[in-house]
C-alpha cells in the first residue's frame, strides 16, 4: 500500500525519534532499508566541541533501520525543512535524501532523512564499544551531555521494542565511567 506523494514525512533514527523539535501530524514507526543506526558522527556542536568531540547517531550505509517517521502539515513543509537543515546540516557531515521507507502498518512512504557523509572529516568509522564509551561518558555540548545523548536514545529504541546491542554496550560501559543517571 503507498500513501499519498504529495505527503512530507520525515524519519527519524536518533535525537530526532525523541525530540523532533516541529510540529506533526502522524507519528509512526518505520523501517528504512539500505541504512543502519551507527554511532558514527563527531559532534563538535551539539554533544561535543572540537577540542572535545562527541559522538552521535547517523546513518550509515548497509543493513536497515527501524525509527519513527513524522507526517508534517503541507503548510508546514518549507519551515520543518529549514528547521532540520539548520539542526543537521550545522557541519555537514550529514547528506540530506528523500528515501523510501515502510510504516509499521505497511504504508510505503517517500521520507526526507540524513545520513552520514562517510568522506567528511567528522565521520568515525570504526569506533569500538570501548573508544565510544569513553567519548560519550565525557563530552559536553551545546544541547547538553553526551551521556544523556546515548541514553534518552537507548530509553526511546525501548519503548519502541527496539534493541541495539552494540548502543546498549556503549551506554553501559558509559555508565561505568561516568556514574548512574542522577534525576
Amino acid at each position: 500500500m503507498t500513501v499519498d506523494m504529495n505527503e512530507f514525512w520525515v524519519f527519524g533514527y536518533g535525537s530526532l525519534m525523541w525530540n523532533p523539535g516541529f510540529e506533526f501530524e502522524e507519528r509512526q514507526p518505520a523501517h528504512l532499508y539500505g541504512f543502519r543506526r551507527s554511532l558514527c558522527v563527531r559532534s563538535w556542536v551539539h554533544r561535543g566541541t572540537e577540542e572535545k568531540p562527541g559522538l552521535v547517531l547517523g546513518l550509515d550505509r548497509g543493513g536497515s533501520c527501524r525509527g519513527v517517521a513524522f507526517r508534517v502539515a503541507p503548510e508546514s513543509r518549507a519551515p520543518v525543512t529549514d528547521y532540520l537543515r539548520e539542526r543537521e546540516l550545522v557541519t555537514h557531515v550529514y547528506k540530506e535524501r528523500t528515501l523510501p521507507a515502510t510504516l509499521g502498518d505497511g504504508r510505503r512512504i517517500t521520507t526526507l532523512v540524513y545520513i552520514c557523509d562517510r568522506a567528511h572529516h567528522q565521520f568515525a568509522a570504526s569506533v569500538t564499544a570501548d573508544e565510544a564509551a569513553i567519548t560519550v561518558s565525557s563530552a559536553v555540548g551545546k544541547s547538553g551531555r553526551n551521556i544523556d545523548y546515548v541514553r534518552s536514545t537507548l530509553v526511546h529504541l525501548r519503548e519502541m521494542g527496539i534493541r541495539d546491542h552494540w548502543l546498549e554496550d556503549v551506554g553501559r560501559k558509559a555508565d561505568r565511567l561516568h556514574g548512574p543517571a542522577t534525576a
